[in-house]
């Protein structure tokens, strides 16, 4: 074997604590390295220039670059080795920026390190074999997973360019925390007049399946060949007969429901359709409170229907759906305000979220766009905002920034002064956050045009007094205690990860975080991708966003889908699992730790051995490790493969 070691400098992030030309000199040394050198930037085009030159002239069978982190160059260097004839798998990265250069300042050792990583990965490529990727059919179908802003913007381009779309909404409309808005920052636009469109074209498009009030059941399969079977939950009414007529509502007995849409600020029926501008535009109907479900009579809608619509009989039913791709869009959920004490959420009802908040600002609310108390309906003058709750605040493990909860809440002091005239707000702060383009002047506009009083200070408590509410803090900038009056208090409520996220996350097979929200592939180069190929991340089940940045990643999203579907064929990873079928003795432990389920139990000559599905499996090498007969070795990391590197370090 011929091989050739590149050592990259990366400017000064390597060459600063390591002497490159050393690690590079030391190399020539090791077993079947002919060539070895150090230079400047091994990724830019003249860096992979000269290790395709390097290749032809030296005639290398195999190489080693010696640089930053394989997560982010691995696919760069193997696609420069394929450019010069080799195999893509005759190459081997050892990381001495992540792993050396920057976590240590000694020169001499940081060399010496650096020397050994490279020993490792020479001893690794010796062992190597060239693997040859197989190909598959893709299906040019999409599904979607959660029809808010972020979703809606994804189906509409992924169908805009020519592929079938499924959408599949878990409520009984599309438009997600967007719908539930008045009017959108920074620019103070109605958010209905800006999402119904986009909402209507969802119904209308040619392209989009949607499946409404529907979730996901269970995934299976692999990139451009899914099979998700969605749970179309029972709505109790036809909806191929419903015209949205309303006739039901009007009729329902059963009128003192709390509103989910409205977030529980205001009453519904039992039979409802969200807000007018729904879509599908069909009304459904809650078994929990319907007296026809709970006292077994009733049947008021089935006899004011005029298409004779209503179906109490009906039950949940599964769907099947083959796609080649899903992207997640499932959103956020508001952190749960009764889990602060001190002020009062869920105990005093003048203490809201921002989004019921925004529910008493729209005119499609409770109370027809005019700002009154849940208590007693009054109108309130002194509007105290209290900032970061549930955001920032490691006492409740929620330590990260929500990033749009400062922009709202200047958003809603302005929505009141315009609405209440001789009103005055109020707005306990940390730190004013507003990064994005005309932010800070929304802001500013706020506390100059609008009169918001800003207080940098955390809130002690709140408690009543009479029919008020007293808020009790602190004004850090002026160094003194605070305590305001209030008519109203609207707590700014962080954003957290939807309600059974980790769940979904599993079916999916992708990561998560420990607060829940999904985890993208490389938080710098692969935003929207996830460590399952075919899966993609949009919106706010990443983390928290607003909704630019929402409908951005629904693009973004959308654009590598139809980046993935721009082949007829796509390549699998060569790099999985492999049974040798003679040492196998068919125990099945691999088949039960696969969390992708790739492997099988298959008969062969009367005995039960493994066999691993190609295209499913994903390398991990869980199985590899589980094997008490080493029968499953995983492709370019065998067993012989680590031990040989284990032995390098050794003999350092």
């Amino acid at each position: 074997m011929r091989i050739g070691v590149f050592v990259c400098h990366c400017g000064s992030n390597i060459e600063g604590t390591v002497d490159t030309g050393i690690v590079a000199k030391t190399a020539l040394d090791f077993p079947e390295v002919v060539f070895a050198t150090d230079t400047m930037y091994a990724c830019s085009e003249p860096g992979q220039d000269g290790i395709i030159q390097a290749i032809k002239d030296k005639n290398l069978t195999g190489v080693v670059v010696a640089s930053c982190t394989p997560r982010m160059h691995e696919p760069t260097f193997r696609r420069a080795v394929e450019r010069a004839g080799l195999n893509r798998f005759m190459f081997e990265m050892a990381n001495i920026r992540e792993h050396v250069s920057w976590i240590g300042k000694d020169r001499e050792a940081n060399t010496n390190k650096s020397v050994d990583l490279v020993r490792i990965a020479v001893e690794k490529l010796r062992r190597d074999a060239p693997l040859i990727p197989s190909k598959f059919s893709v299906n040019k179908r999409v599904m979607i997973i959660g029809g808010g802003v972020a979703g809606i913007q994804a189906a509409l381009d992924c169908a805009d360019g020519g592929l079938e779309v499924v959408l599949v909404e878990r409520d009984s409309s599309i438009g997600g925390k967007m719908a539930k808005l008045d009017k959108t920052f920074p620019t103070v636009d109605c958010s209905s007049c800006i999402l119904g469109p986009k909402m209507v074209d969802v119904a209308q498009h040619p392209n989009i399946t949607l499946h409404a009030y529907s979730e996901v059941d269970a995934i299976s399969g692999y990139v451009g060949n899914f099979q998700v079977q969605v749970k179309k939950k029972a709505t109790y009414v036809d909806w191929e007969l419903c015209t949205g007529c309303g006739a039901c509502m009007e009729k329902c007995p059963s009128k003192k429901n709390p509103d989910v849409f409205n977030e529980k600020i205001g009453p519904c029926t039992s039979i409802n359709i969200p807000f007018p501008q729904a879509i599908p535009k069909k009304a459904y109907i809650d078994a929990t409170t319907c007296r026809q479900f709970v006292k077994g009579k009733c049947g008021v809608c089935a006899k004011v229907c005029p298409t004779g619509a209503i179906r109490y009989d009906m039950t949940d039913e599964i769907v099947t759906e083959d796609v080649g791709a899903i992207v997640a869009a499932t959103g956020y959920d508001l952190f749960d305000i009764s889990k602060i004490a001190e002020y009062g959420g869920g105990r005093y009802p003048d203490v809201i979220t921002g989004l019921q908040y925004e529910r008493l600002l729209s005119a499609s609310g409770p109370t027809g766009g005019h700002i009154k108390r849940p208590s007693d309906g009054k109108e309130p003058k002194n509007i105290v905002f209290i900032q970061c709750v549930g955001s920032r605040d490691k006492s409740l493990d929620r330590p990260y920034c929500s990033g749009f909860c400062c922009m709202y809440t200047a958003k809603q002091t302005i929505l009141t002064k315009d609405h209440i005239p001789d009103s005055q707000s109020y707005v306990f702060y940390m730190d004013i956050r507003a990064p994005g383009k005309m932010y800070d002047e929304f802001t500013r506009r706020a506390m100059e045009e609008y009169g918001a009083r800003y207080i940098r200070g955390r809130v002690a408590m709140v408690y009543p007094k009479g029919d008020k509410l007293m808020v009790r803090g602190a004004d850090t900038l002026a160094g003194t205690q605070v305590e305001i009056e209030a008519d109203l208090v609207v707590l700014a409520a962080g954003a957290e990860a939807a309600k059974g996220a980790p769940q979904l996350a599993e079916k999916l097979r992708i990561s998560y975080d420990k607060y829940g929200f999904f985890m993208e592939s490389h938080p710098k180069l692969k935003p929207v991708e996830t460590n399952t190929a075919g899966v993609y991340l949009a919106g706010s089940c990443q983390g928290p966003k607003d909704i630019p940045q929402s409908v951005g990643q629904g693009s973004a999203a959308a654009a590598k889908v139809l980046a993935l579907f721009s082949k007829d064929m796509l390549e699998s990873d060569p790099q999985i699992s492999r049974v040798d079928i003679k040492r196998c003795v068919g125990c099945g432990k691999c088949i039960m730790t696969c969390p992708f389920k790739a492997i099988k139990e298959v008969e062969f000559r009367g005995q039960k051995k493994a066999e691993v599905i190609e295209t499913v499996c994903q390398g991990c090498g869980i199985c590899t490790s589980t094997c008490p007969q080493g029968a499953i070795q995983l492709s370019h990391f065998t067993d012989n493969q680590i031990l040989a590197e284990v032995n390098a370090l050794c003999q350092s």
